[in-house]
């Protein structure tokens, strides 16, 4: 669930844009599998607040690297609010969600609604908002009103709200970063996760005993090494690369794949089992998405549709 940020158009090489679909489409679709691997013998805290200090440090690194100047006092602070709530609250939601037993697939499909409430906080914040966003919001809580009647939701009801709370928190933490002055994006990043990952450090030397460290399993320390290499540090990065050389909708088309891949994953490999509701909700989840990420495209194509049969009727 990464933040938005401004694209730069440019043509990039085909191969080179398809290399970076596969990383964002494939990676991210599969962390929410390797999410639930580590927490088998990883405390929730712990996992996260470890896995964004590294991730934080090396960005750092690589955004020093690049010739980029440390955050202002003011880009500090704006940078801890956004990575208040992306990283350290959004990021542990999903965490104990899948603790207490939301399946990797259907915590994936949840994510995707992270768009719908993007384009409610942006029409209050005074953007204009398109009325297809606003068809694909009303779409959107339909799919996700399906999907609390899935056997996962009905069986937990607290992991139900967090698994839905965390989307929320990263849309508010991703308007938020729209609107505040931030670093250059490898710099923000890094900022980001440092400040979120501390956070978690925090909070998980208070409630979670250091000591259970000690008991993870090698399993699950494979799994949270996946999560930082490419979870984070090549996935978020191809991402971003994205943004930067095309097109904003392409890029955030990973929402229409990961939930797809993350059900796939889980299904084959985790033994995970679903309900129709989930499949209720995956078209009108998936719809809601192209409405919100493509509909200035398909209205500009209906007018000029519209258009073309007029004039063929009055010639």
């Amino acid at each position: 669930m990464p933040a938005n940020f401004k694209a730069q158009a440019r043509r990039p090489a085909p191969w080179a844009l398809a290399l970076a679909l596969l990383l964002v489409y494939v990676v991210w679709g599969t962390t929410y599998f390797a999410i639930g691997i580590a927490l088998q013998t990883m405390p929730p805290l712990w996992m996260n607040a470890v896995r964004f200090l590294c991730a934080g440090g090396v960005m750092l690194l690589i955004a020093l690297w690049q010739g980029h100047a440390l955050p202002t006092a003011l880009q500090w602070r704006n940078s801890a609010l956004v990575g208040g709530l992306m990283v350290f609250v959004a990021m542990n939601l999903i965490g104990f969600a899948q603790k207490l037993g939301i399946g990797s697939g259907l915590m994936a499909t949840v994510v995707t609604t992270m768009p719908m409430w993007l384009a409610l906080w942006s029409r209050w914040g005074g953007e204009r908002v398109p009325a297809t966003s606003w068809i694909g919001l009303a779409l959107g809580v339909v799919g996700a009103l399906l999907l609390a009647l899935e056997g996962d939701f009905s069986a937990t009801w607290l992991g139900a709200l967090l698994a839905f709370g965390a989307p929320l928190c990263w849309s508010i933490g991703s308007y938020a970063s729209r609107r505040l002055s931030l670093p250059a994006p490898a710099m923000a990043s890094a900022a980001q996760w440092l400040v979120g990952g501390a956070l978690g450090l925090v909070v998980a030397a208070w409630f979670e005993p250091l000591p259970a460290l000690d008991q993870v399993s090698a399993k699950s320390w494979a799994a949270w090494v996946y999560l930082l290499v490419f979870g984070t540090l090549v996935a978020l990065n191809a991402y971003l690369w994205l943004l930067q050389n095309t097109s904003a909708a392409l890029a955030g088309s990973y929402s229409f794949v990961n939930p797809a891949v993350a059900l796939l994953v889980g299904v084959a490999l985790g033994g995970e089992l679903l309900t129709g509701w989930v499949f209720a909700a995956l078209p009108l989840i998936g719809t809601a998405l192209v409405l919100i990420l493509y509909g200035k495209q398909l209205q500009a194509w209906w007018a000029d549709r519209r258009a073309t049969w007029a004039g063929q009727r009055a010639g």
